[in-house]
């Protein structure tokens, strides 16, 4: 079939199989260029097959010959309907790997769910006996809470008040207005249980049970801290409790590790264009003037680029890892530097649907976006038959 992109609000309802293996393969050829790493050997990655989790899993494997397993929870093919692109990342991710020598399998579930924790237990057991690096980047807004049965939905919003400020529509271009109202009821404790540290310290606390983390193990999560611009919808909004709570969740699940010499860290990465960022109002805003600035002064990164250089510069330097006051990797320095932070708050002002394509990159906003489904890729012929009925290798 002919793949298009098919738009729905910030969601693609479909996804490139040929132009998502392309993505991977400029991962892998951008790791590789950066030289080895000597890092962990036998890796989990919950969350695995988009974004920051994607780029974990291929800095590991092709940065540090590492064995992986991906967790996941995607859409596969059906006849005439294309899969969700994390699938066709997988998918594409196994078939470079395996090509390269490297362990490669993957598991297809909800990662919240005890039968998914069981089925990856028993796949490390068999076949890499323990893991030396756990990280988790679960991005769901919903969880199903395994112990009480709870469906839990986490909600954006503030609290408080209402936050009033400008975003963008990065289809149209068009600069508004939008008021998000506060939270309410059980907002805060809903999205605490959906995006908070409570499944990163079960799986933690499942793998030490079954005696599969290797002396010295490292977990690290993913979160965001962003600018005072958006601070009253993000980090002190409800995600922000939850980010809270995971950071958090760092030190205990440390001290739970302390006999195997184990250490659980939060990176702080910089906002990126993901599917779950395209969501949050103001964000894609605040994206493409930062993505503007950053490209002027050489210092913009992707997804790709900011886990190799967390890798590289911090987990696995050979020197102690940097944290800030609060425990925290920050990976987000380049984009928190008082320079930029102000050009962007000028520019906030400023920006309207009429100049915004000169004050910001819409363009390179438009261009990522388009990329996660796996579109816009030089050497991919988007008017050929492509086949959608793709299949990730160790997944039967």
């Amino acid at each position: 079939m002919i793949i298009e992109p098919r738009m729905r609000g910030f969601i693609c309802l479909t996804a490139h199989p040929d132009g998502c293996e392309q993505n991977i393969k400029n991962q892998i050829e951008y790791v590789k260029s950066k030289g080895a790493i000597n890092g962990a050997k036998k890796v989990l990655v919950i969350g695995a097959s988009t974004g920051f989790g994607l780029a974990s899993r291929i800095s590991s494997a092709f940065g540090s010959d590492a064995a992986t397993i991906g967790v996941f929870f995607e859409k596969p093919p059906t006849a005439g309907r294309t899969a969700s692109p994390g699938w066709y990342n997988s998918a594409a991710f196994e078939k470079e790997a395996h090509k390269a020598g490297l362990y490669a399998k993957s598991i297809n579930g909800d990662a919240f769910s005890n039968e998914v924790k069981k089925q990856t237990l028993d796949l490390i057991k068999a076949d890499l006996g323990q893991v030396d690096l756990i990280i988790y980047s679960l991005a769901s807004p919903v969880r199903m809470h395994p112990t009480t049965g709870v469906l839990h939905r986490s909600v954006l919003k503030p609290i408080g008040g209402t936050f009033t400020n400008k975003t963008v529509d990065f289809h149209s271009g068009k600069v508004s207005e939008i008021s998000i109202e506060p939270s309410s009821g059980d907002d805060i404790e809903n999205t605490v249980a959906v995006m908070g540290g409570e499944d990163w310290k079960m799986w933690i606390d499942a793998l030490k049970a079954e005696n599969l983390l290797a002396p010295g193990a490292t977990t690290v999560a993913y979160s965001y801290i962003g600018p005072s611009l958006t601070e009253a919808v993000y980090r002190k909004g409800t995600i922000g409790r939850a980010k809270d709570d995971l950071e958090a969740t760092a030190f205990t699940i440390t001290d739970s590790l302390s006999d195997i010499d184990g250490k659980a860290y939060v990176s702080v990465n910089k906002a990126l264009v993901t599917q779950a960022s395209s969501a949050i109002p103001v964000i894609p805003l605040y994206i493409s003037l930062l993505y503007k600035i950053m490209k002027e002064e050489g210092i913009h990164e992707g997804c790709i680029e900011q886990i190799q250089r967390l890798y590289a510069d911090r987990l696995f330097s050979g020197k102690e890892i940097p944290t800030d006051e609060k425990g925290r990797i920050r990976v987000d320095d380049w984009e928190m530097r008082p320079d930029v932070q102000a050009k962007i708050a000028k520019l906030w002002q400023e920006a309207t649907t009429e100049n915004l394509a000169e004050l910001g990159d819409l363009e390179g906003y438009r261009s990522d976006f388009h990329n996660l489904f796996g579109f816009g890729f030089d050497g991919v012929d988007y008017k050929a038959e492509a086949n959608e009925m793709v299949g990730v290798e160790s997944i039967a």
